[in-house]
């Protein structure tokens, strides 16, 4: 441990180290067990889908609309909840949202019909949108830069932990069907982890701020948010309603909107120097280049996690815990890559890696889309194991040292607003997968199939969908030679950052 780094922990009271570092650690397992919990939430509910869909007599429509609804309100939140967690306090805003996030899944799991459920988790998404950014934010403003490497690694592991835990999970309490409660427990699972989350953030997380004090920028907030919505709602609903013009007119206006969006944020910095979009993060390339790869990573999963779910449950017949068992591979994939990329190759090939992890991923497409076509109806769960652990392994690659990436020539004082902005744009990202759904899955399939007709058809669908996530790959791939070949603390004898000038070393640790 360096003396800087025993000053940040130690808040300069005299402390010991030990201490100090092992109260910082159990800050990082609470916040990461909040990560979990919404990466699990996601998941979870995608497995669950026909469940919901017998059970509540939810429509497409509905069921779009209980996945689309939640990546809706958590991308158009995300701004926010960082710059608030940076206003405010991190550790007030991560309390908030975790506490409104365990309060919104008891409201879905109690939901009485399938609007009700609809709207609980659309307050799920706004309360996620409030605590995911503080995770990242007190990660930056917590741990140095030359730790940071290891815990992004940790994260990486989390993210494959969760992609596992999810399915199987959903799975098995669909499948137990608990009380007759049907699909209720996905939802309900989350009020314990979530309490137990509250009382111990509570104790073991300090606080931290923006080194000076922000204010919170409404116009930069209703017109995100109003961006957003007019870009994303469109895309959700397009299909059902037959493409309206309305739709297409509201996409486009969506860009204007984000035009005016920029150039009232330059005018609200030099004015007051508290924007909600620190425009000046997208002079560092690296932020700018990730921000970019986040957004079209984030569209190929969109694609690939419902259109997968929809081809095994719906397409195959398979039941939810076959299909849950079928992705374990692909998820211990993902968390083993992770960790193994930050913690060893990333330091020794850099942005390769990641170079690497997009073509590998893209690979496992290619082989999957053959393995559908080539078994069709008849193929097995052991068939689509190499395709999925080619898959899970570019993945893993990809996740963890992104982010490190992305964040590791950001100014501290920004950390909320460019966790913010990383969580936004792959779940507008996602959002947009999710809507392109409509077109490359659903676009494809008669809308008055015979039953003995679904099964092809679903198929021949899937195919369809995973050639648009391929090419989504390599694009990223591209996109990807923008990144700095080595993320700053990974750069050999690279500076540890230096405090914030007159920031009081007590502040740092609230």
């Amino acid at each position: 441990m360096t003396s800087t780094d025993t000053i940040r922990t130690t808040a300069g009271r005299g402390e010991t180290d030990t201490p100090g570092d092992r109260r910082r650690w159990f800050a990082l397992a609470i916040v990461m067990t909040a990560a979990f919990m919404d990466l699990v939430d996601v998941t979870i509910v995608n497995i669950a889908i026909p469940s919901i869909q017998r059970d509540a007599g939810a429509s497409f429509s509905q069921i779009q609309w209980i996945t689309a609804g939640y990546a809706l309100a958590f991308a158009a939140g995300l701004i926010t909840g960082g710059r608030l967690g940076d206003i405010h306090g991190r550790k007030r805003l991560f309390l908030a949202g975790i506490g409104g996030f365990t309060l919104a899944s008891a409201l879905c799991g109690l939901a009485a019909n399938p609007e009700m459920l609809v709207a609980a988790r659309i307050l799920q998404g706004a309360m996620a949108a409030l605590m995911v950014p503080q995770v990242l934010s007190i990660v930056h403003a917590t741990f140095p830069a030359h730790e940071r490497g290891k815990v992004f690694g940790l994260f990486g592991a989390i993210v494959g932990l969760g992609a596992v835990s999810g399915p199987l999970l959903g799975a098995l309490l669909t499948q137990w069907n608990l009380f007759g409660l049907e699909w209720r427990p996905i939802f309900l699972i989350n009020l314990p982890v979530g309490i137990l989350g509250l009382v111990l953030g509570t104790r073991f997380i300090t606080e931290s701020k923006a080194p000076r004090a922000l204010k919170l920028d409404l116009v930069g907030v209703a017109l995100v948010t109003l961006g957003l919505l007019m870009l994303l709602y469109p895309l959700t609903r397009g299909r059902e309603l037959g493409w309206p013009l309305w739709g297409y007119l509201s996409m486009a206006g969506s860009l204007v909107v984000f035009a005016g969006l920029v150039a009232y944020e330059r005018r609200k910095a030099a004015r007051d120097g508290s924007p909600l979009i620190e425009l000046s993060l997208f002079k560092v390339k690296s932020f700018a280049a990730g921000i970019a790869v986040q957004t079209v990573f984030g569209v190929g999963l969109g694609v690939f996690f419902l259109v997968w779910t929809l081809y095994m449950q719906i397409g195959l017949g398979w039941s939810a815990l076959r299909s849950g068992l079928t992705g374990v591979p692909f998820s211990i994939a993902v968390s083993t890559a992770a960790g193994l990329s930050v913690q060893k190759l990333v330091p020794r090939f850099g942005r390769k890696v990641l170079q690497a992890g997009a073509l590998l991923m893209a690979a496992g497409v290619l082989l999957y889309i053959w393995e559908s076509d080539r078994y069709g109806m008849s193929i097995t769960s052991w068939q689509m194991a190499l395709p999925l652990v080619v898959m899970g392994a570019g993945m893993g690659l990809i996740v963890a040292p992104l982010t490190d990436a992305v964040l590791s020539e950001v100014p501290r004082e920004h950390a909320g607003s460019a966790s913010g902005l990383i969580n936004t744009v792959q779940q507008m990202g996602n959002a947009l997968g999710l809507g392109l759904v409509s077109v490359v899955f659903f676009g494809v399939i008669d809308d008055n199939l015979a039953p003995d007709r679904v099964g092809p058809e679903f198929v021949n669908a899937f195919k369809h969908a995973l050639g648009w996530v391929a090419a989504v790959l390599v694009t990223i791939f591209v996109v990807m030679f923008a990144l700095p070949k080595r993320p700053a603390q990974h750069i050999e004898g690279a500076a540890e950052e230096p405090l914030p000038a007159g920031k009081r070393t007590s502040e740092l640790v609230g």
